[in-house]
C-alpha cells in the first residue's frame, strides 16, 4: 500500500486548487481523477474576479490570459417591461473588474501543469475512488480503481472533492439536507454573429421561463430554464417548438436557432441544491459540491468551491506538516464557510422562485422588479450584485506559502 499525507478524490476546480496550494506548502498530496483527461463538456466555465486574483497570486495570471478567456463586464436582463443592468463588474474593488469564461478543461490543465512543477504534488488520472480505508471510526485512506487494477492509498486525511454525487461522501455516510429546486436547465449553443454584444451576459425572463446567453469564443453558451421534471414532455414537442420558444424569448437569437439541429444538441442539467449537516469525519473532509451543491443561478458554484479549497489549504497546511490533523481542525472549515454558503443558497432559492413563478400567476403586465429599477436610477448599486457574484460574501485570501512571481505564458 502506498501512502500520502492528503488524498484528494476529484480533479475538478476545488480538488486541483487545494492540491496545488498544499503542495506549495510542502504537504505531500495525491489528487485522484477518475477520467483519463479533462476534455469533457463542462458547464461551469466561469472564472470569477476572486479566482482571477488567486491565479495572479499563484503566478498563473499570464498563462491564464494566454488561453485566452472571454471576459465579461456586465450582466443584464431583459423583461417584457424593459431592460436593466443587474451587475456591473467595472464597479468592483481590486485588480479585476470583470469575470472570465474559459473551457474548464483549459483551467484544469493549467492547474495540473502548475501542480506537476511541485515535488510534493501527484496527479493520478484514470483513478476512480471505490471506497474508504478505515481503522475503527477513523478514515485512513482510499481504494481506487485504475486500468491496471485496484490500489489502496493510505492518507492522514481524505478530501472529498468529487462533486455533487460524491462517492466518498456516500461511503462516509454523511447526511445531506436537500432544499429542492423548481427548475432544471437545458444547455445548448448558438453561433456568434457580427455585431453581437460580447462584453455582457444577457438574460431574458418571461413568466415561468428564462434564457441566459453567455458569450464564448465563436458561440453563445445558452441556458434555457425549464420546470423541474418537464424534460421528457418538452422533448416530445420537438425541436421546432423549442426553436420557437428560444426565438420568442430572445428575439436577438431568432436568426440562428436553426443551428440547433435536434434536441440531441440540448443537454439537461438536473438542478440540485443541498448541503451537508457535517462536512467532516475523523480523517475525512468534504469541499465544494461534495459539501454543498449549488444552483446554477448566478454561476457562483465554482467560486464557492474554490474558496472552500483556499480556506481548507490554510487550515490544513500547518497541521498536515506536523502530522496533527485532528477532527477539530477539519471541523473549522464548515465554521468558516457555512455563512457564505447558506446565505448564497438562500438567495438562489429566492431568485429561482421569482423566475419560475407559474404563468398567469398575476394578470399585471410583467415588468422589471423594483430593486432593478432603483439600480438603474442609482447605478452605484449595481456594484452590490457584482460583488456577490464575482467575489462572494467571504472571499478567502491567498496563503502566503502559495504565492509565486508571475510565470511566463505557455
Amino acid at each position: 500500500m502506498t501512502r500520502t499525507s492528503i488524498a484528494i478524490a476529484g480533479g475538478g476546480p476545488a480538488g486541483m486548487v487545494l492540491g496545488l496550494l498544499l503542495a506549495r506548502a510542502g504537504v505531500r498530496v495525491t489528487v485522484l481523477e477518475k477520467h483519463g483527461d479533462f476534455l469533457r463538456d463542462f458547464r461551469g466555465d466561469t472564472v470569477h474576479a476572486s479566482t482571477l486574483g488567486l491565479l495572479d497570486d499563484l503566478g498563473l495570471g499570464p498563462a491564464f490570459d494566454a488561453i485566452p478567456p472571454r471576459y465579461v463586464e456586465r450582466m443584464r436582463v431583459v423583461a417584457p417591461g424593459g431592460a436593466a443592468t443587474v451587475a456591473d463588474m467595472r464597479r468592483l474593488p481590486g485588480r479585476h473588474k470583470r469575470i472570465g469564461f474559459v473551457p474548464q478543461w483549459d483551467l484544469l490543465e493549467l492547474l495540473a501543469r502548475a501542480g506537476r512543477a511541485e515535488p510534493a504534488f501527484t496527479l493520478v488520472m484514470n483513478a476512480e475512488v471505490t471506497g474508504l480505508l478505515r481503522e475503527g471510526s477513523k478514515v485512513t485512506g482510499v481504494r481506487y480503481r485504475t486500468p491496471g487494477g485496484e490500489v489502496s492509498l493510505g492518507a492522514d486525511v481524505v478530501v472529498a472533492a468529487d462533486g455533487r454525487t460524491s462517492r466518498v461522501r456516500a461511503e462516509a455516510g454523511l447526511a445531506v439536507r436537500s432544499f429542492g429546486a423548481p427548475m432544471d436547465v437545458w444547455w445548448f449553443r448558438v453561433p456568434v454573429r457580427e455585431g453581437d454584444e460580447l462584453g455582457e451576459v444577457l438574460g431574458r425572463f418571461g413568466r415561468g421561463e428564462a434564457l441566459v446567453a453567455i458569450p464564448r469564443t465563436g458561440y453563445f453558451q445558452c441556458a434555457f430554464l425549464i420546470r423541474k421534471g418537464t424534460d421528457a414532455r418538452l422533448r416530445a414537442e420537438g425541436v421546432e417548438r423549442f426553436r420557437g420558444r428560444v426565438a420568442a424569448l430572445m428575439p436577438a437569437l431568432a436568426d440562428r436557432v436553426g443551428e440547433i439541429a435536434s434536441l440531441d444538441d440540448v443537454k439537461l442539467l438536473d438542478v440540485r441544491q443541498n448541503r451537508l449537516r457535517t462536512w467532516h469525519r475523523d480523517g475525512l473532509l468534504c469541499v465544494g459540491d461534495a459539501a454543498h451543491a449549488m444552483s446554477p443561478v448566478g454561476g457562483v458554484g465554482i467560486n464557492l468551491a474554490i474558496q472552500d479549497a483556499v480556506a481548507a489549504a490554510r487550515l490544513l497546511a500547518g497541521p498536515a506538516l506536523r502530522g496533527a490533523v485532528t477532527p477539530d481542525v477539519l471541523r473549522r472549515l464548515r465554521r468558516r464557510r457555512l455563512f457564505a454558503t447558506a446565505a448564497t443558497q438562500a438567495a438562489q432559492r429566492v431568485l429561482q422562485r421569482a423566475v419560475m413563478r407559474e404563468p398567469g400567476a398575476s394578470e399585471r403586465p410583467a415588468r422589471v422588479p423594483l430593486p432593478l429599477r432603483v439600480a438603474q436610477r442609482f447605478p452605484v448599486l449595481q456594484a452590490v450584485p457584482a460583488y456577490l457574484v464575482s467575489i462572494g460574501l467571504r472571499p478567502e485570501p491567498t496563503p502566503g506559502f502559495a504565492r509565486r512571481s508571475p510565470a511566463p505564458a505557455r
